[in-house]
């Protein structure tokens, strides 16, 4: 796992600053603080800071090809690439070392773009071909690993692996996305591909972008899509094997390697294969919270024993908020999924004793294991089910129906209300969101919706759900959400947490043929009576206690409303006052500090918008602050 940094010029082949790529490649030194290099010819440079997990000797970057043609640097891990090196070695290829990297190289010489399909693993990379004077920018399927690019006002296009890359660059021009903010407000991050610097943008997942000297840079190429068409009825068997492919595949390490172990299905079921395949005893962490209804300890203990590992565990304080600097420090573009403090704290925990973990993420996703795809799926079925004039009346019912948050839950109606009186998209759009249309607009100033220039953050999830190749709904919301908020929420927070303590981590269970199988899966075999990841969990059923399999989904949570109300109350009050978030004008000071003040006084819990304002706050102070 490292951190890559580039220049290219696609006009003519000016000289390249090297001091400039090398400072862009060590703003980036927490993702590979075992080396740097720095590679330049005319027209481009590309940097490399590296974390040494395969090949400790050999596998410096960037690296050149045996005739100094083709110039990489790279960021990630080929699970498969000594496979891809025999069949390379079959056509006539040699190799110097042992590294991942080299076996690009040659892929890459052997089937240019289409090298990519051959490749299993998450990565994003840079090369240089010098006969074809192209650069060649790619990302991983699943968006796993990151890859920010701009253009500069010398015509330069520069790329990195965090913003904090590119913002190291003096020409980077400095201004606030007003889109990205709308986004962000929405959903809780910064999507995929887009990016709170205006003018900056991510290669989104699954695609590569090929820019040829002499030629405009042209719009990044989909290499890889998923399809949701069902074609497999499957045993749990199959299943299985293919799970426990997947991770033997990522234990392919010359460094101590580990797991996250939270005791959950996911992360008990990716520790169950690791000992089926370890000699030793398998090295697990986990962290636990001072709240006993959110705490799973004892779950992870209850796997931990099960499999004889090697387990630690730590207690995460309720006074945790302190790490709100390292945090974004780490992400540069806020980030509000408030789980990012247990995962920070975990990564830290793993990397005392290991240089890899693999993580259960992905399978939710994939196999429909959250709770909104259970209620979506009820949603969908009432609309097939009601006439049209049915529904457009429980929705204006909805929406004078009270918040009846204390209420037992079969009173609590009025969400359901209303997703019934809106369309599927719109209704699942709703449903993701953190902050919904209506309350962000009471905190704009009236001008910032002309900046918006029409954009609406949940029309990204109604077009995407809109032209999936699916054929159902819940396949639809599932493939939006493998789309936009798997790379955006789930891999930004284990990437950047992860990386900023020098650890690697490995999401097995989003493996490319994982993933493809389910979505291959009819619906009921992914979500049944109201129970997700069904065939998973028949498929885990000779490996797991049923204690572990059935048990109600809890995941990291953070006391943040508490917080509000108690040591950051302060912070609370001034984001309506002196903040940089109202010095943009582009808010209504007086409807923030009447948020704090409802949520302090307790007359309403604004704990998670409080939470979203402030990590914004904090993101425009480090961003765009002068220099």
């Amino acid at each position: 796992m490292c951190g890559i940094s580039g220049i290219f010029y696609p006009a003519v082949p000016r000289p390249v600053d090297e001091a400039r790529v090398r400072a862009m490649a060590d703003a980036l030194a927490h993702r590979g603080p075992d080396g740097s290099g720095v590679w330049t010819a005319p027209g481009i440079g590309l940097g490399h800071r590296r974390l040494s997990i395969i090949d400790l000797e050999g596998g410096a970057q960037p690296m050149l090809n045996a005739d100094g043609g083709v110039a990489i640097t790279y960021n990630g891990e080929i699970y498969n690439f000594r496979e891809v090196r025999a069949e390379l070695e079959e056509r006539g290829h040699a190799f110097h070392t042992e590294s991942d990297t080299e076996v690009i190289l040659a892929a890459w010489r052997q089937w240019g773009p289409d090298c990519l399909a051959r490749l299993n693993g998450m990565f994003a990379f840079a090369l240089y071909d010098r006969a074809a004077d192209t650069l060649f920018l790619a990302r991983d399927r699943m968006g796993v690993k990151p890859l920010f690019l701009a253009e500069l006002s010398d015509g330069a296009l520069i790329f990195a692996s965090e913003l904090k890359g590119l913002l190291a660059h003096p020409l980077l021009r400095r201004a606030p996305s007003p889109q990205a903010v709308e986004d962000y407000l929405a959903f809780g991050y910064v999507p995929d591909d887009a990016s709170i610097v205006a003018g900056v943008k991510k290669l989104a997942a699954g695609h590569y972008l090929l820019v040829r000297r002499g030629h405009s840079i042209p719009a990044p190429t989909r290499w890889w899509d998923l399809d949701f068409k069902p074609d497999v009825n499957s045993s749990p068997e199959e299943l299985a094997e293919l799970m426990r492919r997947a991770v033997r595949s990522r234990m392919i390490a010359d460094v101590p390697l580990g797991a996250f172990l939270s005791g959950g299905l996911d992360s008990s079921a990716v520790v169950a294969f690791m000992a089926e395949a370890s000699r030793s005893a398998v090295e697990t962490c986990s962290i636990g919270f001072v709240e006993a209804d959110h705490d799973e300890t004892r779950y992870a203990a209850l796997v931990a024993e099960r499999f004889s590992t090697r387990h630690r565990s730590r207690i995460v304080a309720a006074d945790d908020f302190e790490l709100i600097d390292t945090l974004a420090d780490a992400f540069d573009e806020p980030f509000a999924d408030a789980s990012a403090i247990g995962t920070y704290r975990v990564s830290e925990l793993a990397r005392e004793t290991v240089k890899v973990a693999l993580s259960g993420d992905g399978a939710d996703e994939a196999f429909a294991g959250y709770r909104r795809y259970r209620l979506f799926a009820a949603e969908e079925r009432a609309r097939h089910l009601l006439p049209a004039p049915a529904l457009r009346a429980l929705g204006a019912l909805g929406a004078i129906y009270p918040k009846l948050h204390r209420a037992p839950r079969f009173l609590r109606a009025k969400t359901t209300l209303q997703a019934l009186g809106r369309s599927s998209g719109e209704a699942y759009a709703d449903a993701v969101a953190v902050t919904n249309a209506q309350t962000r607009a009471l905190l704009y100033r009236p001008d910032f919706a002309s900046l918006l220039q029409g954009h609406r953050a949940e029309n990204r999830y109604i077009d995407t759900m809109r032209d999936a190749p699916a054929d159902d709904a819940l396949s639809r919301a599932q493939y939006a959400d493998l789309k936009i908020w798997l790379p955006g929420d789930i891999l930004t927070k284990v990437d950047r947490t992860s990386m900023a303590v020098s650890l690697e981590a490995r999401e097995p269970l989003l493996d490319h043929r994982l993933v493809e199988f389910a979505a291959r899966l009819p619906s009921a075999s992914r979500l049944r009576r109201g129970e997700g990841k069904w065939l998973m969990r028949r498929a885990l059923e000779r490996h797991l206690p049923h204690e572990i399999l059935h048990r109600r989904k809890m995941g990291f949570v953070t006391p943040i409303s508490g917080w509000f109300r108690g040591p950051l109350a302060h912070a609370a009050a001034s984001i309506g006052r002196q903040s940089t978030l109202v010095q943009t004008g582009w808010f209504d000071d007086i409807a923030i500090a009447r948020v704090a003040s409802e949520h302090q006084a307790g007359k309403a819990d604004h704990g998670r918008l409080l939470w979203q304002l402030l990590m914004l706050d904090k993101s425009l102070q480090r961003v765009f602050a002068p220099c």
